[in-house]
């Protein structure tokens, strides 16, 4: 079972290609758990839902056929997301919901933890019991330890005390270029190789780094992965990067090896992008047909070589 903990929210998305008239469901924990349960694995999200979306989330989960252990609270989350021809982005806040605080006895079911806060609301605390209660794979989406509330509401990103010892306490971690460059100060597509070295560096045992259509880079066990992208039109980005991380861990808690599970999550995140929202088709067959003609160059670190 993966075990993912992190906020729904119900974003109102603008595309120059999509525009939701109403909030759909979303957010990082749920994306994930959505392509782990399409793919056919068995997912369970952890999150703190208003009592305003409460029956809309719970019906939602169970037609996806995702377990839920939901705490409730004032508001549900959500964005205002709107993305220009280039795929950047102005992220405002429609909603907070507050911090998670319980932790299911289910996590000694799991073989697989994913951490994917959208705004604060596992907060160190919190992932430092987790690690301490369960064995299993730990890997994180640093997406939501990054944001914080700015002047009108406007998200703004940061690097936290304390995020490198963090970090170094989960298995995987997987950023965006976005967040690999606030966390190592480095810009990923000018230097990918020094970004991924610094994280490498904290004592992170896999880091994954996605770059849109750049693709991902994959740095474990002393080897470098190079993914390409499947060249899509993306229609809404939102939740690629999630449902990438869904696929990686799904194609891992089926035995891939770190080239196949690489190719798998960026078919997964191809098919997501062409859709919108939770109710994006995703079938196995299709996924493993991208995956097979995904380019990957694959090569030691140069670190591994002079070892």
């Amino acid at each position: 079972m993966m075990l993912a903990f992190g906020n729904p929210v119900y974003d109102s998305i603008k595309t120059p290609w999509v525009w939701t008239r109403d909030r759909v469901l979303s957010g990082c924990a749920t994306n994930a758990g959505l392509a782990f349960a399409k793919l056919g694995g068995d997912a369970c999200v952890v999150g703190r839902v208003g009592t305003d979306r409460l029956d809309h989330y719970h019906k939602a989960l169970k037609c996806y056929r995702i377990g839920h252990h939901t705490e409730t609270c004032r508001e549900t989350g959500g964005f205002k997301l709107d993305y220009d021809h280039q795929g950047r982005r102005e992220l405002d806040v429609l909603g907070q919901a507050e911090p998670i605080s319980q932790i299911p006895d289910s996590i000694s079911r799991a073989g697989i933890v994913f951490i994917g806060p959208v705004l604060q609301e596992t907060p160190f605390e919190l992932i430092r019991e987790v690690r301490s209660r369960t064995d299993a794979v730990m890997v994180l989406d640093p997406q939501g330890l990054l944001r914080r509330i700015g002047p009108g509401g406007r998200i703004e990103h940061y690097k936290p005390d304390g995020i490198e010892d963090i970090c170094a306490s989960f298995d995987v971690v997987k950023p965006n270029e976005l967040e690999t460059e606030i966390l190592t100060g480095v810009d990923p597509r000018q230097d990918l190789e020094r970004a991924a070295d610094i994280l490498v560096g904290w004592g992170i045992p896999t880091v994954v780094i996605t770059l849109a259509e750049l693709g991902a880079l994959i740095v474990t066990e002393g080897r470098h992965y190079r993914i390409d992208a499947w060249p899509t039109l993306a229609a809404d980005s939102t939740g690629a990067g999630d449902t990438f991380a869904g696929g990686l861990m799904y194609a891992r808690s089926r035995g891939m090896d770190w080239r196949a599970a690489g190719t798998m999550a960026t078919a997964v995140a191809s098919m997501m992008i062409e859709q919108c929202g939770p109710e994006f088709e995703l079938t196995l067959q299709e996924v493993q047909r991208r995956a097979a003609r995904v380019a990957v160059t694959e090569r030691r670190a140069a670190s591994a070589a002079v070892a």
